[in-house]
C-alpha cells in the first residue's frame, strides 16, 4: 500500500503565502485552501495512494515546550487570514475520506515520524511537507517529497545524499545539532555555521562521537573552534534532543485505518458552494445537486423532467433555452424548450433558429453572435447569458461554467444526463441569476449595457483590424539592427559577454565584477528589476543600455513576432475581447492583448502605424480625456474640481495653481507634471512615498502635495473617507450603475491587504464607472451606425479609446456620430469630452 502522509500546517502555510489573496463575498479567505488542494490533487495524480493522512499541529504546547521555553518561541503568531482556514481545510479533507491527525503533546512532525514506521518491503510512505526537519525520516521505504518555493523535490536516500554532500538522512539531526535552527530558535553551538557543521559530521559522524572524541583530545580543528565546540556540548545534545522527530505518537498502528474512506458528498457540496470554490468542484467532481440542502425551499428552482428528443425547427414555438458548439465540422445547436431536449446540426436549422424572435437564454452570448455574422445573419432577443450574470453577481470569481453557477447558486437540474447536462441547466439558472441580479440592484446593468455589449464585442472579433504586416517586419528589423548594437555596447562594458537576460549573470557583472551598489544579496542571486536598475542609472552608462536593451527585446519578441502570429488570412488581427475578466468591469483583450500595445515612448508609438484601414477605408478614432478625473468631479460633488471642468480649463494647471498657491500664468511645467501625478494618483490612494518616487521629490514633500490638493478639493477627500467606509460596512462597493465590486480584503487583520481593501474602494467607484461608461458608448455607436446604414464598423476599444473603420464617403457621419455618442453616453455634472480624429493609421489618429 502506498500511503501519502501529508504536513498540514506546512503545506497550508507555503499554501497561503503563495497565493495572492482569494476570498468569497463573505470575506472568508480561500487562498491557502485553494493552494492547499492544488499541491494535493497533482501529488495524488502522480502517485495514485490507496491511503492518505495530514497531520496537524495543535496550538497547545509540546513535551518539547514543556522541556524548553526557547523552543519555537521567537515565531510569529499565524495570520488570521490564514488561521480562518485552517477549520475549513480540515472540514473540506475530512469530507473527502482523507483521515485528519493531531495528537495533544506532540506536534505534526512526530505524527509523520510515527506514520514513517509503516514503511517495508510491500508499504512505501510519501511524506509531503515544506519542512527539511521530515528529511531525517528518508530511507528505502520512505520518500519525502519537499515543496520548495520552485520546485517539489523527490528526496530518497540518494538524493539527500547528494543534497547533503554524503551524509545520511539521520545524519540531519546532528548537524543542526551543531548549527542549530533559527526558525525552531535551537540554538546549536554557538559560532558553529553550516560549514563547518557539515566538516565536523563528516568526519566524526555523530555529535555524541565528536563529543568522545573531544573529551580525548582527538579532534582536528582550530582553537576557536574548539573552544566553541566545548562551551556549547550541552547545548548541542539538546539541540540534538529538540531536533529529533519521534516515532511514537499515540496514533493507530494500522496501515489500512489511513486508507480512503467514503466521500461525503452533501458536506463537500454545501461547503465548496459556500466558499465560492467552484473552479475546485469541477476538479473534484462534486455535484451541484449535493448543495441544494444550503438554499431555501422557496428559493430553488423546481427540475424539469426533460426528454431528450429528435429536434424539429417546427416543434419550437416559443423561448427557448440553447448553447452553441463549435464542431470540426460546422457545428451543433443544444436546446431546451418545454420539457424536450433537442440537438440541431443542419446550419440552416441553426440560423433559422438563432434569427427567430423567440426569447432566448443562453451560456456564451457572444461566440453565437459571431457564429451568426460569419454566416450573414443576425441573432434575436439574447434575454438572458448566464455567463453575464454569473460574472455581474460575483467579479471577483476565477472562472464561471455552468456547473458551478448551478452549484453557486442551487439550480437542481445539473444532473447526470452526459452531454446534455449544461443544456438541462441553463432556463432554471438563468431564472435564478436574474432573480439575483433584480435583488442586488444589477438588472438594468446587466439588460441595458452588458447584454447588448456581448453582440458589439462579437462584431469588434468578426471584422478584427488590417495588419501592415510588411511594416511590422521592417520594424522588426530595425529593432534586431538596435538589440545587436546594444549587445556589443554593454558587453564592451563589462569586459565580458554573458546573457544579458539572465538576471543571475547580470547580477554577478553589476554587482560583483562592476563593483555597482546592491541590494541585499538573497539565496537565488541579485535583484535586476526595474526598479533596482532606475536606482543606479548615474552609476554607470551600462544601466540605461541594459533598461534600453529590455525595452526593445520585449518590443521584439512581445509586439512584432507576437502579432504577426495573429494576424488572420484575411490579413487582420482578430483579438479576442473578454467581457467577464477583470474585476473592475474593464474589457480585456487578448490573442494579442491589444490594451497592453506601448504608448508611452515613441518607440513604443511606432507600433500604431502598422494598425492601419482597407483600401478606399479610414480610421476613426476618440479617446476619452480624463475621464476618471470627470466621474470622480461628479461622485465627490467638489465644487472646486467641478468649476475647473465646467469651464473648460486644464485641470491639471489648475490643480498646481491650487496645490501651490499661485495664478495659473505662473505654474511652471514641472509644477503642472507634479499636479498631474497627484490627479490621476489620487484616486488609487497613492501614498507620500510612491508620489515622491514617480515624480522625484522627497517624501516629505509629496505627503505636502497630497494634503493640500486634500485641502482644496475637500469634497474628493469626503467621497474617499465614504467610500471606504461604505465598502467595509456592506462588504463591497458599487458604481452609479450598480456594478459592484466584493471588497473582503477591508475586513483583513494583514495591514497591507487592508491596505490594499482601501485603495480598492477608493477606486472601484470611479474605475467601474469610466468601464460602464465606455461600454454604454460602445452599445450606443454600434446600434447608431447600424441604424444610418452606415459603411463603418467599431473594431477597436483600448482602454477609454474607440476607432472606428469607414469607408470614405461615410467617414464625416461616423466621425460626427462616434464624437456625439461618446460625448453624450451619461449626463454627468461635469462634460465628457472626447476629441476625433482621421487618419490610414491608429499613428495618424494621434
Amino acid at each position: 500500500m502506498k500511503l501519502l502522509a501529508i504536513d498540514g500546517n506546512s503545506i497550508m502555510n507555503r499554501a497561503f503565502y503563495g497565493i495572492k489573496a482569494l476570498s468569497n463575498k463573505k470575506g472568508v479567505f480561500t487562498n491557502a485552501l485553494t493552494g492547499f488542494m492544488n499541491i494535493y490533487l497533482k501529488t495524488a495524480a502522480e502517485l495514485s495512494p490507496e491511503g492518505c493522512a495530514v497531520a496537524f499541529d495543535l496550538r497547545e504546547p509540546t513535551f518539547r515546550h514543556k522541556a524548553n521555553a526557547a523552543y519555537k518561541a521567537t515565531r510569529h503568531g499565524m495570520p488570521e487570514e490564514l488561521a480562518m482556514q485552517m477549520p475549513l481545510i480540515k472540514k473540506l479533507l475530512t469530507a473527502l475520506g482523507i483521515k485528519i491527525l493531531e495528537c495533544p503533546g506532540f506536534e505534526a512532525d512526530d505524527i509523520l515520524g510515527t506514520l514513517s514506521t509503516f514503511g517495508n518491503e510491500t508499504d512505501h510512505v510519501y511524506i509531503l511537507t515544506g519542512d527539511r526537519d521530515s528529511l531525517q525520516l528518508i530511507n528505502e521505504n520512505v520518500t519525502v517529497l519537499l515543496h520548495t518555493t520552485k520546485e517539489l523535490i523527490t528526496c530518497t536516500p540518494e538524493k539527500f545524499s547528494e543534497m547533503y554532500e554524503g551524509l545520511s538522512p539521520l545524519q540531519l539531526i546532528d548537524l543542526k545539532a551543531l548549527m542549530g535552527d533559527s526558525s525552531d530558535n535551537i540554538s546549536g553551538v554557538k559560532g558553529i555555521g553550516e560549514k563547518t557543521a557539515l566538516s565536523l559530521i563528516k568526519e566524526y559522524s555523530s555529535v555524541e562521537t565528536l563529543y568522545e572524541k573531544l573529551a580525548a583530545g582527538e579532534v582536528t580543528a582550530t582553537k576557536s573552534v574548539l573552544a566553541k565546540l566545548t562551551a556549547g556540548e550541552g547545548d548541542a545534545k539538546e539541540s540534538k534532543w529538540l531536533a529529533t522527530i519521534v516515532k511514537n505518537a499515540p496514533i493507530s498502528l494500522s496501515m489500512g485505518d489511513y486508507a480512503y474512506g467514503e466521500r461525503d458528498e452533501a458536506a463537500l457540496s454545501r461547503l465548496l458552494t459556500e466558499l465560492e470554490m467552484t473552479k475546485l468542484m469541477e476538479r473534484l467532481n462534486v455535484k451541484p445537486s449535493a448543495a441544494l440542502k444550503a438554499i431555501p425551499e422557496a428559493e430553488k428552482e423546481k427540475a424539469v423532467d426533460y426528454k431528450i428528443a429528435p429536434g424539429s425547427v417546427s416543434d419550437i414555438k416559443g423561448g427557448f433555452a440553447f448553447i452553441l458548439k463549435r464542431t470540426e465540422t460546422g457545428a451543433a445547436l443544444y436546446t431546451a424548450y418545454e420539457d424536450k431536449l433537442s440537438v440541431f446540426e443542419n446550419e440552416s436549422d441553426i440560423i433559422s433558429l438563432l434569427s427567430s424572435e423567440y426569447e432566448k437564454q443562453t451560456f456564451g452570448a457572444k461566440p453565437a453572435y459571431r457564429y451568426m455574422l460569419e454566416k450573414g445573419s443576425e441573432l434575436k432577443n439574447i434575454v438572458s447569458d448566464a455567463d453575464i450574470s454569473g460574472y455581474l453577481l460575483n467579479a471577483s470569481a476565477s472562472e464561471y461554467t455552468i456547473k458551478g453557477l448551478c452549484a453557486e447558486y442551487g439550480c437542481p437540474d445539473y444532473e447526470n444526463l452526459g452531454e446534455y447536462s449544461d443544456i438541462a441547466a441553463i432556463s432554471g439558472l438563468c431564472r435564478r441569476l436574474d432573480r439575483e441580479l433584480s435583488e442586488t440592484g444589477a438588472e438594468k446593468l446587466c439588460r441595458d449595457i452588458e447584454l447588448p455589449l456581448t453582440e458589439v464585442l462579437a462584431s469588434m472579433e468578426h471584422f478584427g483590424v488590417k495588419a501592415d504586416t510588411e511594416g511590422i517586419r521592417k520594424f522588426g528589423e530595425t529593432l534586431s539592427e538596435e538589440i545587436a548594437g546594444l549587445e556589443q555596447q554593454i558587453y564592451f562594458r563589462a569586459g565580458k559577454q554573458f546573457n544579458i537576460s539572465s538576471p543571475k549573470q547580470l547580477g554577478v557583472i553589476l554587482f560583483e565584477e562592476m563593483g555597482l551598489p546592491s541590494g541585499k544579496k538573497t539565496k537565488t542571486g541579485y535583484s535586476t528589476g526595474a526598479e533596482v536598475l532606475e536606482e543606479l542609472r548615474d552609476k554607470d552608462p551600462i544601466i540605461d543600455m541594459i533598461l534600453t536593451y529590455r525595452q526593445y527585446t520585449k518590443l521584439q519578441s512581445t509586439y512584432v513576432e507576437g502579432l504577426l502570429k495573429t494576424v488572420g488570412g484575411d490579413g487582420r488581427i482578430h483579438s479576442v475581447f473578454k467581457q467577464t475578466e477583470t474585476r473592475t468591469g474593464r474589457i480585456s483583450s487578448t490573442e494579442p492583448n491589444l490594451q497592453n500595445i506601448p504608448v508611452r515612448t515613441e518607440l513604443g508609438r511606432n507600433m500604431r502605424k502598422f494598425f492601419v484601414s482597407e483600401e478606399g477605408r479610414v480610421l476613426i478614432d476618440a479617446d476619452y480625456s480624463q475621464i476618471e478625473l470627470r466621474i470622480l468631479a461628479h461622485l465627490s460633488g467638489d465644487k472646486n474640481m467641478q468649476a475647473i471642468f465646467n469651464s473648460g480649463g486644464d485641470i491639471h494647471t489648475s490643480t498646481a495653481a491650487q496645490v501651490f498657491g499661485m495664478p495659473e500664468d505662473m505654474v511652471t511645467p514641472e509644477m503642472r507634471r507634479a499636479a498631474k501625478a497627484v490627479n490621476f494618483g489620487i484616486v488609487y490612494g497613492i501614498s507620500a512615498f510612491s508620489l515622491s518616487k514617480d515624480i522625484d521629490v522627497s517624501v516629505a514633500k509629496a505627503d505636502r502635495y497630497i494634503k493640500s490638493y486634500l485641502t482644496n478639493f475637500s469634497g474628493v477627500a469626503a467621497f474617499m473617507d465614504k467610500a471606504v467606509t461604505d465598502a467595509a460596512e456592506k462588504g463591497y462597493s458599487e458604481t452609479i450603475f450598480g456594478r459592484r465590486r466584493y471588497i473582503p480584503e477591508l475586513a483583513a487583520k494583514n495591514k497591507n491587504i487592508q491596505s490594499f481593501g482601501k485603495r480598492a474602494a477608493m477606486n472601484a467607484p470611479v474605475q467601474g464607472a469610466a468601464a460602464d461608461i465606455i461600454k454604454i458608448a460602445m452599445v450606443k455607436v454600434y446600434r447608431r451606425l447600424k441604424e444610418e446604414n452606415l459603411d463603418a464598423q467599431l473594431i477597436l476599444q483600448i482602454h477609454d479609446e474607440l476607432i472606428i473603420e469607414a469607408s470614405e464617403k461615410d467617414a464625416a457621419r461616423a466621425a460626427k456620430v462616434l464624437g456625439e455618442e461618446m460625448r453624450g453616453a451619461v449626463q454627468l455634472d461635469v462634460p465628457l469630452t472626447a476629441d476625433v480624429e482621421t487618419g490610414k493609421s491608429w499613428f495618424e489618429c494621434h
